[in-house]
């Protein structure tokens, strides 16, 4: 939104300069974007008459003409296409200094002396317009000074609004909000009712209630397009950053920005019998006031007569029927669209109008029949002519209804921390034309006008008192609590501090998006149905990923694709199982690795990484609470992991994660040249440990023993570890594979595994009979449950 300062100050004008006021509406909501003013910097520029023109004799495009200033008539050289004898243009005089530091100078020019310069709106920089000279009225006073003539010492003021105010896109509602801020009485202009001259309408017919629940309509007769659009209309246009068409044009521009309504003027002989407010024809053809052709869809409203289209209803208008210069009959309008109707419309057909963006926002459901009477009685002093009666379409069901909201004085302190009067809270509301009334001891109920159609509760109240009271006028206080300290126990890890043991062991955090390209969830969850977004930033982040995996991959080639070829990383965030109507949002630790094991150094190795290397650091994690024997690693399938390096993690039975390589396919098709290990756990079964208890340390002896049991190839290292721990009594302390061994001497179908087994009693020494005894029981249930036997 941008307006003219004096414009404002036309309304309300408040004891404040242009900073002053400029500060004041950024800290009340109203962010001011720019100032800038209404014309360069320039002096002695004076209105002038061409009294004549002559051609150069010396330059094709050159001419020679007498200008008078009010007091004498002197000789100016003029290369500019428009000057002509009568014109009234802005003559800088000599000696007048222009923007940019140019002063004018008697000068000759092709041999003729020039006493002055004939200027542009583009050297005042009043304007970008440089197609010729600056056209005043023909009444323009002679000799006066430009710079209050156009009354040029002024700015144009931006202001960056939220959505929700909507309000603010006029002159009525600036005021509306200065004159709150400042406590000073805003003087709207008088808006009569025009009694009609003539009898002419056309019918309206709301055929769409719903989305055009107010229409109203007017035939003006016997207009003159040919009169100018009065000087003062036009320069309040051109500081709103609109340009001057039409008479007709201008007015439903300038009442649009004085009060808010946008309006539309039709030309009438175009409109075939009444007017229908429907939503348009799939297919249905229309071509804009810009020339544009659009296609309709069947969700887009339209204001159309008894045979078409005639335009976008709160867009833009139809060519066919759009106002002439030659027009004489006019039919106005104004109406009430409901936003959500109009919303996003003009984007998808590729536009966007002044009249779009308030309506999109909200327009004040009750102003439409003053905007008619404001606009009719411009228009007839202006252009002239005979006004009809208003016709009026009324849906009064569909219309917007606005209950009143109950605001507490205690509610107010408790927000903004301080005791705001209640003659304060009276008097700061009502300027927002609030109807405030008092139902009981520091209550109040507020009926909320229809200009404030974003206030629908007590905090909306609350938060209007502190932005006319002013944000930084609240006092800083620091919040206060009682904070009880959180139990903590040790016997569960915290996910900080898993990712400091990750980063211990040389993994780096990634943080990747939820939602992934579909293509790429097929890739690791073949044949499983996603959760798509109903409104996708684009068409690669659409599904919602059942895996952390898919963002670590792609964040390891976006590595991998830069030279770095030793990749660690890991992310911590949530996956999305099963669709909306049973969703499970679960929270994941994830990694992914390649390269070598070691990083590049002169005592460090070259050898690659491999399933034994990110295994340790899942059990890492898997210990770090303590519990690590309370999972087991078991072979499994997972169709985004290679058939022979795959483990599913356990625990009690209860799948908690994966483990492994990517499987060659998934590689190949994602364009990786090398392996790559990957793991994922359930972090809520990773993080519950046990609670260290203390044992005493034995005074007595160890005894170890040493076996190499040869087992079938396909018999877990785990199975055997598991019977061992099963026979070995109470008193085992230690339990290691230290060897695994195939190849000569071995059946080809079996291996060889070594283990030490330690035993240790707390109160006194083993003797050799109870260890061989106890051996014996683990070798024989060996043997009978996996087939061990012991290698020779």
């Amino acid at each position: 939104m941008k307006f003219s300062e004096q414009w404002l100050r036309g309304w309300v004008s408040p004891q404040a300069n242009r900073d002053e006021l400029v500060a004041r509406l950024s800290m009340a909501g109203l962010e001011v974007d720019a100032v800038i003013p209404a014309a360069g910097a320039f002096s002695k520029v004076v209105v002038g008459e061409v009294l004549a023109t002559e051609q150069h004799p010396d330059a094709d495009k050159l001419r020679v003409c007498q200008v008078s200033n009010g007091h004498e008539t002197l000789q100016v050289v003029c290369g500019a296409p428009n000057v002509r004898p009568g014109l009234k243009i802005p003559f800088a005089q000599i000696g007048a200094e222009l923007p940019g530091g140019f002063t004018i100078k008697k000068a000759k020019l092709r041999g003729a002396e020039s006493n002055g310069m004939l200027c542009s709106a583009a050297e005042l920089k009043i304007s970008e317009e440089n197609d010729g000279l600056m056209e005043l009225p023909a009444d323009a006073p002679v000799g006066e000074d430009i710079r209050q003539y156009l009354h040029l010492d002024d700015a144009s003021i931006e202001l960056g609004l939220t959505p929700n105010r909507g309000d603010c896109l006029s002159l009525a509602g600036l005021a509306r909000e200065v004159g709150a801020l400042y406590n000073t009485p805003v003087t709207r202009p008088e808006v009569l009712p025009v009694a009609p001259t003539i009898e002419d309408t056309r019918p309206v017919e709301l055929l769409a209630p719903a989305a055009c629940p107010r229409y109203l309509g007017r035939v003006v007769k016997g207009v003159d397009l040919s009169r100018p659009t009065p000087l003062w209309m036009i320069e309040r246009l051109r500081r709103s950053d609109i340009r001057s068409i039409d008479a007709a044009v201008d007015i439903t521009n300038y009442v649009m920005l004085e009060l808010g309504q946008p309006m539309h003027a039709f030309d009438l002989g175009e409109i075939r019998g009444g007017v229908r407010v429907r939503m348009a024809e799939e297919g249905e053809k229309l071509v804009l006031l810009d020339g544009q052709e659009v296609t309709l869809r069947d969700d887009t409203l339209v204001i159309a007569d008894h045979e078409r289209a005639l335009a976008i209803a709160g867009i833009m208008g139809g060519e066919h029927s759009g106002v002439a210069h030659g027009s004489r009959d006019l039919f106005l309008e104004s109406a009430f669209f409901e936003p959500v109707a109009v919303a996003g419309k003009a984007r998808s057909y590729g536009l966007h109008t002044d009249a779009s963006h308030r309506f999109e926002r909200g327009v004040d459901y009750n102003l439409a029949r003053e905007a008619i009477e404001r606009a009719t009685a411009l228009l007839l002093a202006i252009t002239g002519g005979d006004a009809g009666p208003v016709v009026e379409a009324l849906s009064a069901e569909h219309l917007p209804h606005v209950a009143p909201v109950t605001l507490r004085a205690e509610r107010v302190a408790q927000m903004l921390g301080l005791e705001l009067p209640a003659e304060e809270i009276e008097r700061l509301l009502t300027g927002l034309e609030l109807a405030v009334t008092t139902s009981g001891a520091g209550q109040w109920t507020v009926q909320v006008p229809s200009h404030r159609f974003d206030i629908s509760l007590e905090v909306d109240l609350i938060e209007e008192l502190a932005r006319l009271y002013g944000y930084n006028r609240l006092p800083v206080r620091y919040p206060q609590a009682r904070l009880a300290p959180q139990l903590r126990t040790e016997a569960q890890a915290e996910l900080p501090a898993l990712r400091r043991l990750l980063v211990a062991r040389g993994y780096q955090e990634a943080i990747t998006y939820s939602f992934i390209d579909p293509k790429l969830f097929e890739h690791f969850n073949p044949g499983v149905k996603p959760l798509m977004l109903a409104n996708p930033i684009s068409s690669d982040m659409a599904a919602m990923r059942v895996s952390l995996w898919p963002g670590l991959v792609s964040a390891l080639q976006h590595n991998l694709n830069r030279q770095q070829t030793r990749v660690r990383l890991f992310e911590s965030g949530l996956r999305f199982v099963g669709q909306l109507d049973a969703l499970k949002q679960e929270p994941m630790l994830a990694g992914v690795a390649c390269g070598s094991r070691l990083p590049e150094g002169w005592a460090n190795g070259s050898d690659k990484l491999d399933f034994f290397d990110i295994k340790a650091d899942v059990e890492a994690i898997l210990g770090y609470a303590g519990a690590l024997n309370a999972f087991t690693f078991v072979p499994g399938n997972h169709p985004a992991l290679h058939p022979g390096q795959t483990a599913r993690i356990e625990r009690d039975g209860k799948e908690v994660g994966y483990l492994g390589a990517l499987h060659p396919e998934l590689t190949k098709a994602l364009g990786l040249d090398r392996q790559v290990f990957v793991f994922e756990l359930l972090l809520a079964e990773v993080n519950e440990g046990r609670l260290p208890t203390f044992t005493e340390l034995s005074r007595f002896p160890e005894v170890r023993r040493d076996y190499a049991l040869v087992v079938d190839e396909d018999v877990p290292a785990e199975a055997v570890l598991a019977v061992i721990r099963e026979n070995a009594g109470e008193w085992l302390t230690d339990l290691k594979l230290f060897d695994v061994y195939q190849g000569k001497g071995i059946d080809p179908h079996r291996k060889s595994l070594a283990v030490g087994l330690t035993w240790q009693h707390p109160s006194r020494t083993l003797n050799d009979d109870e260890v061989n005894s106890t051996t014996q029981g683990i070798l024989t249930s060996l043997e009978h449950r996996l087939n061990a036997t012991l290698r020779k």
